[in-house]
């Protein structure tokens, strides 16, 4: 009868002080001696600064034992110890809150500084948001060695419904803007690390160049043609007829030069830790660019890409450009199709995609895939994708797609 009058709490309990090899050990040797049940458990170490709370459900006739051996043994360890009440009700309505949206807010920048995280957790908190849980994603940095390539990224797991994503989305681009930072915010679902197909465009992508203004150069068109180019880009005239207009005007140029602009393609900062990485980790890596197949089957080549499509200039039995082009015309329709059709090839669903491009006709793939980005992009592409890189260089994606630098080891390191 005794045993039936016996009730069972909830105690939270909370651990801070310097962490040690065996601490947790030490701490869930005495709950598992007790018989708790462990509710919850969460542990975050900063600068070998432990803080651990552990939330168990225990007999009451025990919870007065348990408590006593707790504090004899953080007095034995050097570390400090509190103990909570939780009542029946409080700990059903916590349960309940798990069950809201859950989100990913991933901040990135050559450096954070508290002036940016504060922006950014003050947009959160006004959108009813709650964090949950913050990681960093980049490795400690050095601050008595200069490195190369520096780079921080703090992610921010979420929980509840945003006010307005439409306007959270706006404040974010205001602060990315004004702040000199990255944002990436996505749903936590089971697609955002399981992404398995990658589509970029190329040229101001994958390379630091304009494919069309480099063969211009070469044909004394540059400024012509340039011109074109960079009107096409920010959408302000139909690729398609940009297009034709400026192939036309390379008729004449000789074969070789595409050899030699091909070796001199100015690679984009992150490129080569981006491929290795996605090709160690499995990924299905597209170029989709309104440029020229030589120079994507010459990327293609380097970094093991496995498909792409972009477009074929028509050459004379003199090895000459005719001024024409063979074939479709790779837009921005066509690229989004392509996407589409890729993710059913690879049998993956939409939402496991990613494109990445900089023009306006890289929208309808940055729009249609689960990840669209755009990566150092024009104004009017940057205000209509979700997710931009301005700051950094092109393997900032991997910290969009959920990768720490711990997970890379030396090799992620370049």
């Amino acid at each position: 009868m005794g045993k039936m009058n016996n009730r069972e709490e909830q105690i939270l309990i909370n651990i801070t002080g310097q962490d040690r090899p065996g601490l947790t050990a030490s701490i869930m040797e005495i709950l598992a001696h007790h018989d708790a049940q462990i509710l919850d458990l969460g542990q975050a170490d900063i600068h070998s600064s432990l803080s651990l709370g552990v939330l168990i459900r225990i007999n009451d006739k025990q919870s007065g034992d348990v408590m006593k051996e707790l504090l004899f043994k953080t007095s034995e360890l050097g570390v400090n110890i509190g103990f909570a009440p939780i009542t029946d009700d409080n700990y059903e309505d916590w349960v309940n809150q798990q069950g809201k949206n859950r989100y990913i807010l991933t901040v990135i920048g050559r450096s954070l500084s508290a002036k940016q995280i504060a922006a950014a957790t003050k947009v959160i908190a006004d959108q009813g948001l709650n964090i949950d849980s913050i990681l960093r994603l980049t490795g400690r940095m050095s601050v008595k060695r200069p490195e190369r390539n520096v780079r921080a990224c703090i992610e921010f797991s979420l929980r509840g419904t945003p006010h307005a994503p439409s306007d959270l989305q706006a404040e974010l681009m205001k602060l990315s803007t004004s702040l000199g930072i990255d944002f990436s915010f996505q749903r936590d679902n089971m697609y955002r690390r399981m992404r398995r197909l990658i589509c970029f465009d190329m040229d101001s992508t994958l390379i630091q160049t304009e494919c069309i203004d480099e063969l211009a150069k070469r044909a004394g068109v540059g400024e012509q043609v340039a011109a074109i180019t960079a009107r096409a880009m920010r959408g302000e005239i139909d690729f398609k007829e940009s297009f034709k207009e400026r192939v036309a005007l390379l008729k004449g140029l000789d074969v070789s030069v595409m050899q030699d602009i091909a070796e001199h393609l100015p690679i984009t900062e992150g490129t080569d830790r981006l491929m290795s990485v996605l090709k160690r980790c499995g990924y299905k890596i597209a170029i989709l660019s309104g440029g020229f197949t030589y120079f994507g089957e010459f990327l293609q080549r380097r970094y093991g890409i496995d498909y792409v499509y972009a477009n074929e200039l028509e050459i004379d039995e003199d090895g000459k450009l005719t001024g024409n082009y063979v074939g479709e015309i790779v837009d921005g329709h066509r690229k989004a199709e392509l996407l589409r059709l890729l993710a059913q090839v690879e049998k993956v669903n939409l939402a496991q995609t990613i494109a990445v491009g900089d023009g306006a006709n890289d929208l309808p793939m940055i729009a249609e895939a689960g990840l669209g980005i755009a990566f150092h992009a024009k104004p009017r592409v940057v205000a209509n994708a979700e997710q931009s890189i301005n700051t950094i260089g092109l393997d900032g994606i991997l910290y969009f797609l959920g990768f720490k630098d711990s997970y890379l080891g030396e090799q992620g390191k370049l």
